[in-house]
């Protein structure tokens, strides 16, 4: 950060008036007090570590390269720009790494639908107007008019700058009231609308879940594992927030559930409250894609909840059908949450499917790739192209 922007942001009311091209002389003690790097707190130094960062060592750095098929054949001049009308589109709010919305580019493009992309890992120096009194986008050079939005790992913490600054801040702040307001706008058709999914945390899925009739382990919220333990015997101890967390920009760390030692009765809180559940001797676990009406299961077989991430070769997954009560309990919650794609985790207890969450922004390449099957990604390519066909529709006849 220069001088020379510390001292034109000093500007207020309280400051006269300048000569044209100049700026008031700002205190060297004041300029420091605004731009100087904040100290970094450290009110946690002489405590335990907190039980979910023990031993945890999954780091993932995502890159920030442009993917996106439709981005590079539009900004190298391969299509036809068109004649200067509002082009309809599916707009998405997501990251460079999401290689779900890089897959959907290119299945769209076949289809002849234009999607267009906001990552927030790329967009401090992208062209964005958006017209509040017509639904449209200028975005760079081209007019769109949204149909579709989704929005899918557009996490704040991804944007490339230092939250700690007040420039960082500012740029925080900006997006994130301004990413919300796209995703939530009421003239735009959504996709798991943020309205409802936003505030879906862990705890409301599980009672929302048992209120459908589906069974869920006994579970409780604590700051003091050592002393909680729901059933009496052994226990998992999870995140109550995300899985992934990302302290700097592009390198995520992981969160993951861990069984809870025998032996702990520390009396030490945790810094933050967490969640504890009943370990359950579960046979197997199943991930359930729900995509519009339809329900693709896979079995997932591992030795441990962290494997997914530490360990993925190893996990073994394949293609199964489940229960047709199951199907419809899940449909029945996903219409509740008002959620159009999202992925439900459940283990198998004897015989019995208990819930454990729902992932509402959801990735499936991976678990296609190990049991060699395509389906949900061809599910979610013609949901969205059915979808944004009866919203185009509904469009020209108006």
């Amino acid at each position: 950060m220069t001088a020379g922007w510390g001292r034109e942001e000093g500007l207020s009311s309280s400051v006269p008036d300048t000569e044209p091209g100049t700026a008031p002389e700002v205190p060297e003690r004041e300029y420091r007090a605004v731009h100087a790097e904040p100290p970094i707190m450290a009110p946690l130094a002489d405590r335990p570590t907190p039980l979910l960062l023990q031993g945890q060592d999954y780091r993932f750095r995502t890159p920030t390269s442009c993917l996106d098929f439709q981005e590079h054949v539009y900004r190298t001049g391969m299509v036809d720009e068109g004649d200067g009308d509002p082009e309809p589109c599916v707009l998405v709010l997501a990251r460079s790494a999401d290689m779900e919305m890089n897959e959907l580019s290119i299945a769209l493009a076949e289809r002849g639908i234009r999607m267009a992309r906001i990552d927030v890992d790329r967009c401090l120096d992208l062209g964005l107007t958006v017209h509040t009194d017509t639904p449209l986008v200028e975005l760079d050079r081209w007019l769109l008019r949204p149909l579709l939005v989704w929005r899918r790992h557009f996490e704040l913490a991804a944007l490339p700058v230092d939250p700690r600054t007040l420039i960082g801040a500012y740029t925080v702040d900006q997006w994130r009231s301004v990413a919300d307001w796209l995703t939530s706008r009421p003239d735009w058709a959504h996709v798991n609308p943020t309205r409802s999914s936003a505030h879906l945390d862990r705890l409301t899925q599980l009672a929302d879940a048992h209120a459908f009739g589906l069974r869920i382990p006994r579970t409780a919220v604590t700051n003091r594992p050592g002393r909680n333990r729901p059933g009496g015997g052994r226990c998992i101890v999870k995140s109550s927030g995300r899985h992934l967390l990302e302290p700097r920009p592009g390198v995520q760390h992981g969160l993951f559930p861990r069984p809870l030692e025998t032996s702990r009765t520390s009396d030490v809180p945790e810094p933050a409250p967490v969640i504890v559940q009943e370990h359950m001797p579960a046979e197997t676990e199943v991930r359930a894609f729900l995509v519009g009406e339809r329900c693709i299961a896979y079995q997932v077989d591992k030795l441990d909840p962290a494997q997914l991430w530490a360990d993925p070769d190893a996990v073994v997954v394949k293609r199964v059908e489940v229960s047709a009560t199951l199907v419809q309990r899940l449909q029945a919650l996903a219409r509740h949450w008002r959620l159009q794609v999202a992925a439900v985790d459940l283990m198998v207890v004897h015989g019995e499917y208990v819930f454990l969450e729902v992932n509402v922004n959801c990735d499936w390449r991976w678990f296609e790739h190990r049991a060699g099957t395509t389906e949900v990604s061809d599910a979610v390519h013609d949901w969205v192209a059915a979808r944004f066909a009866e919203l185009n529709h509904t469009e020209r006849r108006r």
